[in-house]
C-alpha cells in the first residue's frame, strides 16, 4: 500500500485518478493523499479540515473523493418533554448548527413546555414514496393502465416487498396527465428513512406493470415523489412521518416565560403564520420550524437535504379562556435510526442521546420517536420566536448571542 506523499505524485503524475486512491491506500492516506493535493491546487492550507476523530473507512458508504471532515458545533436543548405513542418521557435534544441564538432559543421553548407539563406528539402517517412515470399511447391507454393498477395491487405488492425484509408497501396512488402515467408508491419502511428501499422495491414493482399492460417506463422517478424540492403533494398526501406536537400553557406560564399574552402571541401566528405565509404563497405556514429539522437532522445523521420537505409545517395557535393551545404540524418528516448517515459515529451518538440508535421494538418504534422528538423542539422554537417577536425581545436577543 503507498503512503500519502506517493499517492500525490502519482496523481500528479497522471498514474492515478483522484478518485481512485482508495484502491492504492487505506481510507484515511487516501483522504490525506487528496487533501493535500486539493490544497496545493488551491494555494490553501486544509489542517482542520484533516483533523477528525473518526476513521475515513467508517465514512466510505457515505461520501466520495473524501478529504476530511467539517465540524459544525453541536450543542443541546432541553429537558424536552414528550408524551408520544410508545414514551413519556424528558430528553435532550442534540442540535448541530452555526446559527448563534438557535440552541438558546428552543431551550427556552422547551422550559416553557416542562412549566406546561410537557408536549403531545403523534406519527398520524407513515408512508416513503417513489413516483415512476410511465408513457403510453393516449388519455385511453392511461385509463386502462390506471385500472389495472387498481385491480392488480395484491401482485405489485408481492413484487415490491420480495425485494425487502421490512418494507411494507402501503398505498399505490395513480395519476393520469395527458399520455403520462404516474403511480406514487408509498411505504412503510420501519426505522429506515426508506428512500433506496423505496426505490429498490418500486423498481420491480414497475417490471410486472410494463410486462402485464402496454405502459413503457420512462423514469424511476417522475418527481411525483416528492424528493428534495418544496412541493403541493407533500404537505397534502405526507411524505416519511407526518407528525404533530401540541401543548396547552396556562395563561401564567405564557406571560411568565413568552414575556407576552396568550392573545398577542395567538395573534401574532395569525397574522405572520397564516395570513404572511399565504401571501407570500408559501408551502410552510410556520415560523422557523426548518432551524430545528436542520440541526436536529445534522447531529443524527439525517439526509440534509430533506429538510426541504421536513420544514413543510403548519403553526396553529388559539388563545382559549384559561390557556394557550399551540401545535406544529410537520407533514413531510423524513428520518430514520438505521442506514445512511445515522451509522456514522459522530451521529450514531446524538441517536443515543435520545436513547434511539439503531431498530426500535417494535419495528418502526424508534423512527416514530425521533420524528416526535423534533416536531417537539420545532414546536418548542416556534413558542420561542412568537414570544420573541410578540414581547419585541427578537433584535436585542440576537444581538447579544447571535453574533
Amino acid at each position: 500500500m503507498s503512503d500519502a506523499a506517493e499517492l500525490v505524485d502519482r496523481v500528479e503524475d497522471g498514474e492515478i485518478a483522484l478518485h481512485e486512491l482508495e484502491a492504492h491506500a487505506d481510507a484515511d492516506t487516501a483522504a490525506t493523499a487528496r487533501r493535500q493535493l486539493v490544497a496545493d491546487d488551491a494555494e490553501t492550507t486544509l489542517d482542520t479540515v484533516g483533523e477528525y476523530a473518526i476513521d475515513a473507512a467508517d465514512a466510505e458508504p457515505n461520501i466520495e473523493n473524501m478529504i476530511g471532515t467539517v465540524q459544525i458545533p453541536l450543542g443541546v436543548a432541553g429537558p424536552l418533554p414528550v408524551a408520544g405513542e410508545r414514551a413519556d418521557s424528558e430528553t435532550y435534544l442534540p442540535l448541530a448548527t452555526t446559527e448563534g441564538a438557535l440552541v438558546a432559543s428552543v431551550n427556552r421553548g422547551c422550559a416553557v413546555l416542562r412549566a406546561a407539563d410537557g408536549a403531545n406528539a403523534r406519527v398520524t402517517k407513515r408512508a416513503m414514496t417513489r413516483a415512476p412515470v410511465f408513457r403510453v399511447a393516449d388519455i385511453v391507454e392511461a385509463e386502462a393502465v390506471v385500472e389495472w393498477v387498481r385491480d392488480n395491487r395484491d401482485a405489485l405488492a408481492d413484487a415490491a416487498e420480495a425485494t425487502t425484509s421490512h418494507g411494507e408497501l402501503v398505498d399505490i396512488t395513480p395519476y393520469a396527465v395527458g399520455d403520462s402515467v404516474f403511480l406514487r408508491f408509498g411505504y412503510d419502511t420501519k426505522d429506515a428513512m426508506g428512500m433506496n428501499m423505496a426505490t429498490i422495491a418500486t423498481g420491480e414493482a414497475c417490471e410486472v406493470v410494463e410486462s402485464e399492460t402496454s405502459a413503457e417506463l420512462v423514469a424511476l422517478s417522475g418527481n411525483l415523489c416528492t424528493d428534495k424540492k418544496p412541493a403541493a403533494i407533500n404537505a397534502v398526501e405526507g411524505r416519511g412521518r407526518s407528525v404533530t406536537a401540541d401543548v396547552r400553557i396556562p395563561n401564567d406560564v405564557v406571560e411568565e416565560r413568552l414575556h407576552a399574552t396568550p392573545a398577542a402571541i395567538a395573534e401574532l401566528n395569525t397574522r405572520k403564520n397564516l395570513i404572511g405565509s399565504a401571501k407570500a404563497g408559501s408551502l410552510g405556514f410556520n415560523a422557523h420550524a426548518a432551524n430545528v429539522v436542520a440541526a436536529a437532522f445534522l447531529a443524527t445523521g439525517q439526509d440534509a437535504a430533506q429538510v426541504v420537505e421536513g420544514a413543510n409545517a403548519i403553526t396553529t395557535v388559539e388563545a382559549r379562556e384559561d390557556e394557550l393551545y399551540a401545535s406544529v404540524s410537520l407533514a413531510s418528516l423524513e428520518v430514520g435510526t438505521v442506514g445512511g448517515g445515522t451509522k456514522l459515529p459522530t451521529q450514531s451518538e446524538g441517536l443515543s442521546v435520545l436513547g434511539l440508535r439503531g431498530g426500535g421494538d417494535p419495528p418502526g418504534a424508534n423512527a416514530d420517536r425521533l420524528a416526535e422528538v423534533i416536531a417537539a423542539g420545532a414546536l418548542a422554537g416556534e413558542l420561542s420566536l412568537l414570544g420573541a417577536l410578540a414581547s419585541r425581545h427578537l433584535s436585542s436577543a440576537h444581538a447579544e448571542l447571535g453574533r
